[in-house]
């Protein structure tokens, strides 16, 4: 999906620094518990640190320093920018998700509270702990922050197998936007009720939020910002397939078995590729949060 080049970019939105260290933490190791890290973390759910206890940024890697908004300011400025950027490009869908949602949840008799993403190199610090390139993109109901590390989607592509495409990219700010929106409506604790497995709350929440990436996907094309210029041209069935390659590869079962060589459901915490594509795909074709109630099906592998 790509950008109109007159879109106007708002970069206040992103911060290229940490939220401040808080309590938890991830400690990275290697061996198996690497492993188990990485299929964790590349399944676009809440910091895994909040599982795993206490640690530090592990040595070696570097921290992105507040202080240079400016510098992504200037970078950034409009869709032509995202266009030819990836960072532009999540500044761009960060602008498109929370203008959909500021629009969309009063509606419903709520109001959107924003939420900025953080884009940092290696590693950095939020409310809920470390974040880093090894943890993936995540949502932080602490500080209400998106941490994404700028290099997440170059490995999403090359040892995932995603495709390449904006929407691949873009699918995964809206799925985490998607918590945030889940947090706004009181949802996100519902993640706590049978937290494995393939029917558990985690589960569910997870194919929750694709469902609401697949619903601002479906309004993405008349999203318009400040000026009135729509943010993104309409979707083409090329998009469509990027952001279903990229919900295929991170599935527990495909994560699975890239890493360990077998399916083993009680360990699920995401839901399977197929179940995160058809999700995904509800949202999309109906365009209505009312569709996204993975709690309201008795099988969401199976919703029927």
């Amino acid at each position: 999906m790509s950008f109109n080049e007159n879109a106007r970019l708002d970069t206040s939105q992103v911060e290229t620094g940490g939220g401040g260290g808080g309590p938890g933490g991830l400690v990275v190791g290697g061996g198996i518990g690497g492993i188990v890290l990485v299929v964790l973390a590349l399944i676009f759910g809440i910091n895994p640190g909040d599982i795993t206890g206490s640690g530090a940024i592990p040595t070696g890697q570097s921290t992105v320093e507040n202080g240079s908004g400016s510098a992504l300011a200037a970078q950034c400025q409009s869709g032509a920018d995202a266009n030819r950027s990836s960072t532009c490009l999540v500044v761009g869908t960060v602008n498109s998700v929370q203008d959909y949602w500021a629009q969309e949840l009063p509606k419903y008799g709520r109001t959107y509270t924003p939420a900025k993403t953080v884009l940092y190199s290696g590693a950095t610090q939020s409310a809920c702990g470390t974040a880093s390139n090894q943890v993936g993109p995540f949502y932080c109901p602490l500080d209400k922050k998106v941490y994404i590390d700028a290099s997440f989607f170059q490995i999403l592509q090359s040892q995932y197998g995603s495709s390449g495409g904006q929407l691949a990219q873009e699918y995964v700010v809206a799925h985490e936007y998607g918590h945030h929106i889940q947090d706004e409506l009181g949802l996100l604790d519902r993640a706590q009720q049978d937290p494995q497995g393939a029917q558990s709350g985690s589960v569910r929440i997870e194919l929750m939020a694709d469902c609401l990436a697949g619903v601002w996907a479906n309004h993405a094309a008349t999203t318009k910002d400040a000026s009135g210029q729509t943010y993104l041209k309409p979707l083409t069935s090329q998009d469509i397939k990027d952001a279903l390659s990229a919900a295929s590869a991170v599935g527990d079962d495909s994560i699975q078995r890239k890493a360990q060589g077998r399916v083993t459901q009680e360990n699920w915490t995401h839901g399977s590729s197929a179940a995160r594509q058809h999700w995904f795909t509800t949202g999309y074709r109906t365009g209505d949060l009312n569709q996204c109630d993975t709690f309201a099906v008795q099988d969401v592998e199976n919703p029927g």
